[in-house]
């Protein structure tokens, strides 16, 4: 089972690089199905690379440190 504030703890990591660019994340939930929900702030919120970022950047660094989880959707 997939503990938010582990969860939280890799977005931690994660913050500072979205922060340089004016973004930022925010978790939104953990669910028992292995899936986190996360909602894109600031410059990555609307932005044309989101869907990069959130899956090649969030979603790797993420399943890197907790293999249970199985994706990262921006809501």
């Amino acid at each position: 089972m997939i503990i938010f504030k582990d969860v939280e703890k890799v977005l931690l990591k994660i913050r500072p690089s979205l922060q340089a660019d004016g973004g930022d994340v925010e978790l939104v939930e953990v669910g028992d199905d292995g899936i986190v929900k996360v909602k894109l702030l600031g410059a990555c919120h609307g932005c044309p690379m989101s869907q990069m970022t959130l899956k090649m950047g969030i979603e790797k660094i993420l399943k890197a440190h907790l293999p249970e989880i199985k994706a990262v959707e921006s809501i």
